[in-house]
């Protein structure tokens, strides 16, 4: 079992604030989703599918974006190997490196859904807290798969792409049967989660959302362990 220290963690999430607060190229990005949530609220038309449009966006630029440039700034500046073979354990590097992005998205989610308005059920609610876990654990793998701040920056494009805008395509499902795959990406389901009306309507997308960050975290540990060992 792994031992978590919340100095450990404390201290990670210090440094990463710094870095942070200091590269106003990755900084910026939390102002997109806001941007986009500010204009769309402005608009006549507030369906779920254009208040989530914020939302998802906001876990692929902000959450898995951030998350992966801070980690591969820390593999450019050889500093991420002094961290895994620290006194601090995977539990408290892991922890820390993404409770600063996962903080930061959740004000950012909540403004979004203030501007239009939009109050959340509990179970949605639920589902978004696992929704920053899952893309959390995705901006981690595409910091570990890169070499640097710039390879970050396009390993985490597919993320943005089919995590964010997943959705939209179930609008061409009629021509293009294929895409109905996109149904069970974690996006779309806080869509169907927003409009469930039944308990097996909530529970389901949350079943899956979950499977997904369980999934996405034990590849976010082995590669840690990997890079441990290298």
């Amino acid at each position: 079992m792994m031992n978590i220290s919340i100095t450990r963690i404390q201290a990670i999430f210090m440094k990463d604030y710094k870095e942070f607060s200091r590269n106003y190229a990755i900084s910026s990005m939390i102002f997109l989703p806001l941007i986009l949530a500010f204009f769309y609220s402005q608009s006549d038309s507030d369906t779920t599918q254009m208040i989530f449009l914020p939302v998802n966006m906001t876990f692929a630029i902000v959450t898995a974006f951030i998350q992966a440039c801070l980690i591969a700034e820390e593999k450019e500046r050889n500093t991420l190997r002094s961290l895994l073979l620290s006194p601090a354990s995977l539990g408290d590097i892991l922890i820390g490196k993404s409770t600063l992005v996962s903080v930061v998205s959740a004000i950012i989610i909540g403004l979004s859904l203030f501007f239009f308005n939009y109050l959340p059920s509990p179970m949605l609610t639920v589902a978004l807290i696992i929704s920053l876990l899952f893309y959390s654990a995705l901006g981690t793998i595409c910091g570990l798969f890169a070499k640097s701040t710039m390879e970050a920056s396009l390993a985490v494009l597919p993320v943005m792409g089919i995590f964010s805008f997943g959705p939209l395509a179930l609008v061409f499902v009629d021509r293009f049967p294929v895409l109905q795959v996109a149904e069970w990406l974690p996006s779309s389901q806080l869509l169907l989660l927003a409009g469930a009306s039944s308990t097996m309507d909530f529970v389901l997308p949350v079943i899956i959302i979950t499977i997904w960050t369980i999934l996405a975290w034990i590849i976010a540990v082995i590669l840690c362990k990997k890079r441990m060992v290298d």
